[in-house]
Order: structure tokens, then C-alpha cells, then sequence
């Protein structure tokens, strides 16, 4: 579901259909080849993390770098060298201003459907697509009965995900809101948070904690609790977080509508605006 506000080639949800002139895909420092990359569209294993980059600084920069590490040892059982990491970083982003996205995923082109358990040497693909320049519509989601494997892992197994988010978009919404149990999570690439009073409240599930999430958790007070999907008592807003977008609204959940517009949003936008951008060199 597009929107006319969205510019060119993104999507409602703030994800984008297809890149731009300067996006590029390097694999350890260097051009990415279709023979290299093979075994990540075929097999699909590895885990990634995206950052937004604003003229060669990035917000929550140290925390990206921790999950890149954190997740190389669950998924490949070896060890991933932050600095590097951000060496590659630093190299796609020398001399381009302004804000764009920067994924790093960690996968193994060794790595066959046949053999996961083979000893695994990741490598880092390097890749970028545009930002949005824009603050993002509030968001309309229907809530789905899904929980993610490994949630706690950012990892690349994305087909449910977005079968869920196409779903969504077919029956005339902007995205998902996965529940379990009754229970409410998260979304296909993002948090979510619900505001009681002046509270405000993160689900307590097994969630990807997200690097906006994070921080501003740090910046806040915040509480942690059950949400339950039906009825939404005692919630009177909500709202999505993750890299792209920052601090998005959501309108409607199912056919509950929720405020556009609340104060605990100006406050959670001005304390992520606070926190100080990380340089990558």
C-alpha cells in the first residue's frame, strides 16, 4: 500500500521498493559478485543490522556494532571484529552527505543448504538505500498471530515477516503487528510501544530489542508489561520505533483507532533527537 506522500520508490511502511543511483553492495571492502552472493539469496543464512547515516554519524552506532558481534556468536559460533565492521561502514559513507541507510549482514558463501554446520567464516556485505526525508504518515496495522524464530537475533529469515506485512497491505493496511497468546510483540522491522497516562509501556514478549528502542529506554522512564491484543485496555496511543523512521504513530490497530498526535510522542522524538550521533571515523 504506497502513498503519495512516500517519495520515490518507497512504501507506506517506510521500507523501499527499489535503490538508487548511489547504492552499492561491497562484500569485505569490495565490489559484491553475483557468484559470492549466491549463497545468501539461495540459503538465506545469516543475520544483519541496519543504521541510518547522517554526514558519516550515526545515532546508537556503538550498539549496532554490539549486535553485529552479539549475534555472530549465536549464529556462526565465531567471534566478529566491531572495528572492521565499522571500517566497512566508514568506506561507503566516505564523502556522501546527508542521510541515507547502511546495512552490514554476516553470512558465510561456504555455507550450502547441505552443510550449516560446517565451520563458518562470515563475511561482511556492505550494502546502502535511500532514507526517507520526510516524517512517515501514521501507520494502520492488523495484528497477525506470528512469532518470529529466534527473535532476539536480527537475522535474515525474512518470508514471514513480509508474508505477513503483504497480507496485511492486501486487506488495505499499512503493515503488521504480530501477537502471540494473545499477547502483542512487535512488528515485521520495528518495536512498538503504547502510551497509558503519561506511562509509556513496552510489550513484555520475546522481541528483537531494536537500537531506537534501546535508547530511548535510556533516556525515558518506561515500564515493561503484558499487552494484551483484545481488549487494549487502558491504552490510549501507540507508536513504532526502529532506525529508519525514529518515533512513527500508529492510527489503528485492527478497527480500534488510535491518536495521530499525542504529547508523549514530542517528548520521545525530542529525546532520541538527543542523543548525540557517533561519528564512523
Amino acid at each position: 500500500m504506497s502513498s503519495p506522500e512516500a517519495s520515490a520508490g518507497e512504501t507506506k511502511n517506510g521500507e523501499y521498493a527499489g535503490h538508487d543511483t548511489r547504492a552499492m553492495a561491497e562484500l569485505d571492502g569490495h565490489p559484491a559478485g553475483a557468484d559470492e552472493l549466491q549463497a545468501l539469496a539461495l540459503t538465506n543464512y545469516g543475520h544483519f543490522t541496519s543504521m541510518r547515516v547522517n554526514d558519516g554519524r550515526v545515532r546508537g552506532l556503538s550498539l549496532h556494532l554490539e549486535r553485529l558481534v552479539r549475534d555472530c556468536r549465536r549464529v556462526f559460533g565465531a567471534d566478529l571484529d566491531p572495528e572492521r565492521a565499522r571500517d566497512l561502514v566508514r568506506r561507503v559513507a566516505d564523502g556522501r552527505t546527508g542521510s541515507f541507510v547502511v546495512r552490514v549482514t554476516v553470512f558465510d558463501p561456504t555455507l550450502g543448504l547441505g552443510s550449516p554446520g560446517a565451520s563458518a567464516t562470515p563475511r561482511l556485505l556492505v550494502t546502502t538505500r535511500p532514507a526517507s526525508k520526510e516524517a512517515l504518515p501514521p501507520l494502520r496495522v492488523r495484528s497477525c498471530a506470528y512469532r518470529r524464530d529466534l527473535p532476539t537475533v536480527k537475522h535474515v529469515g525474512l518470508f514471514n515477516a513480509l508474508h505477513h506485512r503483504r497480507a496485511a497491505q492486501l486487506a488495505g493496511f499499512d503493515d503488521a503487528l504480530f501477537s502471540w497468546d494473545g499477547l502483542i510483540s512487535e512488528g515485521p522491522t520495528w518495536n512498538v510501544g503504547f502510551v497509558d497516562g503519561d506511562r509509556v509501556i513496552w510489550p513484555e514478549a520475546d522481541v528483537l530489542a531494536g537500537v531506537t528502542m534501546t535508547l530511548l529506554r535510556r533516556h525515558r522512564d518506561h515500564a515493561t508489561a503484558p499487552v494484551r491484543l483484545d481488549p487494549l485496555d487502558g491504552i490510549q496511543a501507540a507508536f513504532a520505533t526502529n532506525t529508519s523512521f525514529g518515533v512513527r504513530p500508529i492510527s489503528a490497530i485492527d478497527a480500534v483507532d488510535l491518536p495521530a498526535e499525542h504529547a508523549v510522542f514530542d517528548d520521545l522524538r525530542d529525546a532520541y533527537a538527543s542523543v548525540p550521533d557517533e561519528p564512523l571515523g
